[in-house]
C-alpha cells in the first residue's frame, strides 16, 4: 500500500485489462482488414460477372464471419471492465470518454449487425449490386466502429475539448470536434486501422501459401495473393507514413514516452535514431553510455520529432530532474505544484459547503492557477513520470523492424506471382506462412508501446493509473483474471481449429482434404 491506494489491486486491474485487450487484438485487425479485401474482390466479381471470383469473396466471407462472430464477446468485455474496474476513471471522464463509446455502440455497429446479415445471406436473395453494397457498408462499418474507439484512446493520450469541473470533480466535454478531430485521434485512426489491414493481408498470403505448397486451388491461391499484396504493400507503405506522424506527436504530446521509446536518458541536440541497441541492464540517467552497442541514424530523431535536425530532444533526465537552460519543468516541482491543486480543491469545497464564499473563491483561483498539474499531486516520485524503458525501447524497435519487413515481403509475393514463380518457391512459401504471427507480434508490440508508454498515467498529466482503479479487493480482480484467460484461450483455440477446418475444406466446390 502507499497511502491509501492498493498497489495488489492496481496490477492485477492492469493485468486484466491487458489480457483483454490483447487477446480482443488476436480478431481485431483480421475484421478490419479482411472486410476490405472482400469487398474488393466482391467488386471485381460483380465487374466481371467470372463466378471463380465469387467462389474466391465466399471463401474469404466465410473465415472473416468465423473471426467476426468470436471478437465480438472480448470486445463487449473490455468495455465493460471501465465501469467494473476502474469506476474512478469512469468517473473523473465519463462524460468524455463515454461519448464516443456510445456512438460506436449505437451508429457502427448496428451499421455492421445490420448489413452483416445481408452480406452472409443474401447470396442469390437480392441483387448483386445491392449484396455488394452491404459487403462494402460492413467494411465502412468495422473502420468507424474502430474510429470511435480509437478517438476514445487517443484523447487519453493527448486530452482536448475538455474542461475539470471542481463543483463535480469531473472533467466535462466543451468541444467535441476538438475531440474527435485532434491531430493525435486522426493520426491513431489512420496508422492503427491501416496496419491492421497489413496483418490481414498477411494472413491472406499465409493461408494462399499453403494452398500453393499443397498444389491445391492454385487459381484461387494466386489471384488470392495479388490482392493481398497489392492491398497490404499499400497499406504497409502507408503505416510507415503515418508512424511518422505518430512519432511526431509523441515527440510533442509525450516526451517521457519518445525518451523510453529510444532509450534516451540525457537529451541531447541532433539525436540520433537508433536502428538497433542493447541497453545495459543498470542503464540510467545519471550515466552518458547506457547501450552495450547501438546503431543509429544521425539527427534522425530530432527530425522526426520536431521537423529540425538540430532540435533537443529531452532526455529521462531532463524529465525529471529539469532543464532550466532549455525551460524544461522537473516532475518535483510539477508535483509540488499539483499538491497544491487537489489541497486547493479539497479547500474550496469545504469552504463553500460552510458557505464561506470569500474563501471559497480564494482557495478556486489557486486550483485554477496550478490545476494543469493536478495529476502529479497524486505522484510521489519525479521518476515514476517515466515508463517501463525495456519495454517501450524493444516493443518499438520490433514493431518498426517488421514493418520494414513486411513492405519487402509484399514486393516479393507480388512480383513472384506476377511472374507464375512463387508457387515453386517452396522454402518461401513457407517463410510466408511465418509472416502471419510476425504481423501480430507487430501489432501487438505497437499497443504495448502506446500503453506502456504513457504509464504512470490513465490520461495523460491528469489521471495516475494508481488512482484510476475501483474501490474493490485485489483477490475479486485476480480472480476475474483467471477465469477472463481461460475463457479467451478457450476461445482462440476454438477460433484456430475452425479456421483450420474451413482452410483445409477449400473454396465451393473445390478440393476437399
Amino acid at each position: 500500500m502507499i497511502g491509501s491506494v492498493d498497489i495488489a489491486l492496481v496490477d492485477w486491474s492492469r493485468a486484466q485489462f491487458a489480457l483483454t485487450a490483447i487477446y480482443h487484438w488476436f480478431f481485431v485487425p483480421l475484421t478490419l482488414g479482411l472486410s476490405f479485401l472482400i469487398a474488393i474482390m466482391e467488386t471485381i466479381y460483380v465487374r466481371t460477372g467470372r463466378e471463380e471470383w465469387r467462389r474466391i469473396t465466399k471463401f474469404w466471407m466465410k473465415l472473416f464471419g468465423i473471426n467476426f462472430a468470436i471478437g465480438i464477446a472480448t470486445g463487449i468485455i473490455l468495455e465493460f471492465e471501465f465501469g467494473t474496474n476502474w469506476s474512478n476513471y469512469s468517473w473523473f471522464v465519463g462524460d468524455i470518454f463515454g461519448a464516443p463509446l456510445a456512438i460506436e455502440g449505437i451508429l457502427a455497429f448496428f451499421l455492421e449487425s445490420t448489413f452483416i446479415a445481408v452480406m452472409f445471406f443474401g447470396w442469390n436473395k437480392v441483387s448483386r449490386k445491392f449484396h455488394l453494397l452491404s459487403t462494402w457498408l460492413v467494411a465502412f462499418g468495422a473502420s468507424l466502429s474502430a474510429l470511435w474507439i480509437l478517438v476514445a484512446n487517443a484523447w487519453m493520450q493527448s486530452p482536448v475539448g475538455m474542461e475539470f469541473n471542481p463543483d463535480t470533480a469531473r472533467s466535462e466535454m466543451l468541444d467535441f470536434w476538438a475531440v474527435l478531430l485532434s491531430p493525435v485521434a486522426v493520426n491513431k485512426f489512420l496508422h492503427t486501422i491501416t496496419s491492421s489491414y497489413v496483418v490481414a493481408a498477411l494472413f491472406m498470403l499465409c493461408v494462399s501459401s499453403w494452398f500453393l505448397l499443397k498444389k491445391r486451388e492454385l487459381m484461387f491461391a494466386k489471384k488470392s495473393i495479388i490482392i493481398a499484396s497489392v492491398f497490404g504493400l499499400l497499406s504497409a507503405l502507408f503505416v510507415a507514413v503515418t508512424g511518422d506522424g505518430s512519432a511526431y506527436m509523441v515527440a510533442q504530446k509525450q516526451p517521457a514516452k519518445l525518451a523510453a521509446m529510444e532509450g534516451l536518458y540525457q537529451g541531447k541536440s541532433g539525436a540520433g535514431l537508433i536502428v538497433f541497441g542493447v541497453p545495459k541492464a543498470d542503464a540510467n540517467k545519471n550515466r552518458e553510455d547506457n547501450f552495450h552497442f547501438k546503431l543509429e541514424v544521425p539527427k534522425m530523431l530530432s527530425l522526426l520529432g520536431f521537423r529540425q535536425a538540430d532540435a533537443y530532444v529531452p532526455g529521462i533526465k531532463d524529465l525529471t530532474d529539469g532543464n532550466a537552460e532549455r525551460n524544461i519543468m522537473s516532475a518535483g516541482e510539477k508535483i509540488e505544484k499539483g499538491k497544491l491543486a487537489i489541497g486547493a480543491l479539497s479547500s474550496y469545497k469545504d469552504y463553500k459547503k460552510l458557505k464561506n464564499l470569500a474563501k471559497a473563491d480564494s482557495s478556486l483561483r489557486v486550483f485554477k492557477e496550478h490545476s494543469s498539474y493536478m495529476g502529479y499531486g497524486y505522484l510521489e516520485d519525479p521518476d515514476s513520470i517515466i515508463p517501463n524503458v525495456p519495454i517501450s525501447f524493444y516493443t518499438f524497435h520490433i514493431m518498426v523492424g517488421l514493418g520494414a519487413m513486411f513492405i519487402l515481403l509484399f514486393m516479393v509475393a507480388l512480383y513472384l506471382t506476377l511472374r507464375n514463380k512463387l508457387e515453386n518457391k517452396k522454402l518461401l512459401l513457407r517463410i510466408i506462412m511465418w509472416f502471419f504471427p510476425l504481423g501480430f507480434i507487430a501489432s501487438q508490440c505497437g499497443w504495448i508501446v502506446t500503453e506502456v508508454g504513457r504509464q504512470p498515467w490513465a490520461i495523460q498529466d491528469l489521471l495516475p493509473t494508481a488512482v484510476a482503479t475501483t474501490h474493490i479487493s485485489a483477490s475479486a480482480v485476480m480472480t476475474t483474471f483467471i477465469l477472463f484467460a481461460v475463457l479467451f484461450t478457450i476461445l482462440l483455440i476454438a477460433e484456430i481449429k475452425i479456421m483450420i477446418t474451413q482452410i483445409k475444406a477449400g473454396p465451393e466446390g473445390g478440393e476437399h482434404v
